[in-house]
């Protein structure tokens, strides 16, 4: 009983979230890998965040498409969120 239990279900099961697993991770790290990938981009470890007043991301000020309006510097995740932006 405790055998067919294993062998019919658990081993199965475990195979396929392995596999799952595994496919998963080489997936994420062909995205990762992409040219002009802003979020593969390696951050410093003192990096301050900003939202951004668009689409309320939060963007590292490292990264971030800045753009100054009445002396205050805003911080965008994309140029299409600074473009939509109006003072």
């Amino acid at each position: 009983m405790i055998r067919v239990f294993f062998v019919d279900f658990l081993l199965p099961l475990l195979v396929i979230l392995l596999a799952r697993s595994f496919l998963r991770s080489l997936l994420m790290g062909q995205r990762r890998s992409q040219p002009g990938d802003r979020s593969a981009a390696p951050l410093p470890p003192t990096a301050e965040l900003k939202r951004d007043p668009v689409c309320g991301t939060y963007v590292s000020t490292a990264v971030s498409v800045k753009r100054t309006v009445k002396g205050e510097v805003l911080h965008f995740c994309s140029k299409e969120c600074r473009d939509k932006y109006r003072s």
